[in-house]
């Protein structure tokens, strides 16, 4: 491991500076060893793992299934990693990501608890000068942001907070050592995914837990199990094939995607396909037709039945009718999987506030004050998610030819092509960023593809006596309104979502993924690179 001493030495010179040693980040550099390259990784954590490093909350796990939510590019770690559950834990993820980085070696070119602060390109030396909040500075001809879509946490500017005299808390960066909440009156702000895991364990421990929620979200249950060894096995025996089928759909994951309409059924059938959906559990049931995200009546099939599975868990008919979405489409706003989120509501310990009709005023030094009342607490949790896709990028000073901003470039919607470039910022490769995929992926199987396409660059400007590599502005500006219009004959875009950007005050609305699917983006990259890296200028 690259040891975090000696920070005020000379700048450090290789052939490539990754951003990030998470999935990304790590496979990144396995990958550019592999080109004969030396590079260095930062990363501001303590260790490797990047969002599976810090979102240690209560019941942290994935909604990717484990078999799945794993590397492709090995086949020995393919067959020798074991999994134990059908959707993995967070600590499980991370033991994983640690055994990658072992077997790989990969620490000995990562440098933990380095926070990048800037990134600047140096036009006359062609290389990119960064910097870290120790000092250290290094330098090197390409840069490549792994720095992740969920990474940036956001903690809402509640007037107040600094005044609060208990513990709080946030789900994006929660502390390493074991939190017990037994004995404590403990807040929960937010349901969305990360809300959802955690509000059922707290509960468990809390005397008595308040939720303040701002929108209903949906949520269907994983029915999480041990997995059986002898499946996982016979799995194991076709796993190139499983990864190949799951990278011609168009989320990268062997969901069952129906061939029907809502209404090609009748609508007897139509209730049975969605129990039959929820039965299995998993975001497979917003596959349940084919239409749910173009047709708004269908879609609305849909949250008819997960609403009615509400009221039939939740006893209470108030707090049931608090808990129904009406304002999203399903599946628009990440669709939740979750173990055992709406019965938690039937606990005599847990209180629902619908911060919506009594919006919170402050935190006050013994708890939450609203508009209609005060909570006294011990701990506060936010579980007010992030600053997707964008956030984690602008908090760097990230500066490229001329000495342009990307937080002003960026000022009125994250512009790319194809996710991989920004145009004016030469060599700097970003890792499923905006305008790519990725959030609405298996976010590993989009991390692969671009890490290897990436490097399949790199060879080209090798191989071509190139050193400079940039987006073409009209290649650019022709991906932003591809990805703005495939969004808009979709429902996605009628929602008021972190895909949006909406979660964020000031943020511009614009969405951020690209939704015409994984296996239709990753034609169009084939077939750019195909076509000479059609969109891109090259110079020597």
């Amino acid at each position: 491991m690259a040891e975090a001493t000696d920070r005020a030495s000379a700048p450090l010179h290789v052939d490539v500076i990754v951003v990030g040693a998470g999935f990304a980040g790590l496979y990144m550099l396995h990958r550019l060893r592999q080109l004969g390259l030396h590079a260095i990784c930062f990363e501001a954590g303590a260790g490797v793992g990047g969002t599976w490093y810090w979102n240690r909350y209560p019941g942290a796990r994935c909604d990717v299934e484990s078999m799945q939510y794993s590397y492709s590019f090995s086949e020995e770690l393919q067959q020798e990693w074991q999994w134990s559950e059908r959707y993995p834990s967070q600590a499980e993820i991370l033991r994983y990501i640690d055994h990658v980085a072992d077997r790989f070696d990969l620490r000995r070119d990562i440098q933990l608890e380095t926070r990048v602060t800037a990134a600047i390109y140096d036009e006359a030396g062609r290389m990119w000068k960064v910097s870290t909040d120790h000092g250290t500075e290094a330098h090197a001809p390409i840069c490549i942001m792994a720095t992740g879509a969920l990474s940036a946490a956001n903690t809402p500017k509640f007037p107040g907070l600094d005044s609060f005299e208990g513990r709080w808390f946030h789900t994006g960066n929660w502390p390493h050592e074991p939190i017990d909440f037994s004995g404590e009156r403990v807040a929960v702000i937010g349901t969305g995914s990360s809300g959802i895991q955690a509000i059922p364990r707290v509960a468990e421990q809390a005397t008595h837990l308040t939720v303040f929620q701002r929108t209903p979200n949906y949520s269907v249950p994983a029915w999480n199990k041990p997995l059986d060894p002898e499946q996982q096995a016979e799995w194991k025996k076709s796993y190139n094939e499983h990864r190949e089928r799951a990278r011609n759909t168009r989320s990268g994951i062997l969901y069952e995607y129906s061939q029907r309409g809502a209404f090609d059924v009748s609508p007897e059938e139509r209730v049975a396909e969605f129990e039959r959906r929820w039965a299995r559990g998993g975001a497979n049931f917003t596959h349940a037709f084919n239409d749910i995200f173009v047709n708004r009546a269908a879609n609305d099939e849909a949250c008819n039945f997960v609403r009615d599975r509400i009221r039939s868990i939740v006893r209470d008919p108030k707090v049931a009718e608090m808990l129904l979405p009406h304002d999203h489409a399903i599946g628009t706003k990440r669709i939740c999987v979750d173990t055992g989120y709406f019965e938690t509501f039937n606990r005599d310990n847990v209180t629902l506030v619908d911060v919506r009709t009594t919006p919170i005023e402050a935190i006050t030094p013994v708890g939450i004050r609203t508009s209609a009342a005060e909570y006294e607490l011990d701990s506060i949790i936010f579980a007010t998610g992030y600053d997707a896709l964008t956030g984690a990028l602008q908090r760097i000073d990230i500066r490229g030819a001329g000495g342009e901003r990307l937080r002003d470039k960026w000022a009125q919607g994250p512009r790319t092509f194809l996710g991989v470039m920004t145009a004016g910022f030469p060599n700097l490769f970003l890792i499923t960023g905006p305008g790519s995929p990725s959030i609405l992926t298996n976010v590993i199987v989009s991390i692969e593809h671009h890490v290897g396409w990436v490097a399949e660059c790199i060879a080209h400007m090798r191989a071509e006596g190139f050193t400079r590599m940039d987006a073409a502005p009209d290649a650019e500006d022709a991906w932003a309104e591809e990805v703005q219009a495939v969004a808009s004959r979709t429902l996605f875009t009628q929602s008021n979502s972190w895909y949006m950007g909406a979660n964020i005050a000031g943020k511009p609305r614009v969405f951020l993924p690209y939704v015409g699917g994984f296996q239709n983006y990753t034609r169009i990259c084939q077939q750019v690179a195909e076509d000479g890296y059609r969109g891109f200028i090259f110079a020597s």
